[in-house]
């Protein structure tokens, strides 16, 4: 590594299924092969080690308000920060913005047919059954982002061209 690269945060939302963790995962694998100092977050990954945090607004936001808090403070000592959350409400990820100096918000949109369809670990399923309540997207809203950096589509994207998109955004800071 010839230079240390400026730290970001770039921060992944959108519905379960829409491919956050996926794009999350394969920025990851980029920057480990040029050997960044990056952190990787996840909200699955999260929430088994803090799993009493719940699933109400009041949970969400302060989940990801405590996220957020961490992700700027890591940026701040030169960790790239790559987070992948659903992160439904606009105030959490704006609250999370102003704690970083470059927050890069990733909208990995795609339409809640198609997420259902991906559902690999069946939560849609469970949700539309009524096993699972305050669900995203089924009797939660997700309020998209209204000014991302980056909108990813993932209905008519391939993951590949989606990869492409995510390094030419990043790449100012490498």
């Amino acid at each position: 590594m010839t230079k240390a690269p400026t730290p970001f945060v770039l921060w992944f939302t959108g519905l379960s299924g829409s491919g956050k963790s996926t794009l999350a995962d394969k920025t990851a694998d980029f920057l480990s092969v040029k050997e960044y100092d990056f952190e990787r977050l996840d909200g699955d990954t999260l929430r088994g080690v803090f799993p009493s945090t719940g699933f109400s607004q009041a949970e969400r936001d302060e989940h990801i308000q405590r996220v957020g808090f961490m992700s700027g403070l890591l940026e701040k000592h030169g960790v790239i920060v790559i987070a992948s959350f659903i992160s439904p409400y606009r105030q959490s990820r704006d609250f999370v913005r102003k704690r970083c100096r470059n927050f890069i918000e990733v909208y990995v949109k795609a339409s809640l047919a198609t997420c259902e369809a991906r559902d690999v670990k069946g939560l849609y399923k469970k949700a539309r059954a009524g096993q699972i309540r305050e669900f995203t997207g089924i009797d939660d809203p997700y309020e998209d982002p209204t000014r991302p950096e980056l909108v990813i589509d993932t209905d008519r994207e391939s993951v590949e061209e989606s990869m492409q998109r995510i390094m030419d955004s990043i790449q100012k800071f490498l």
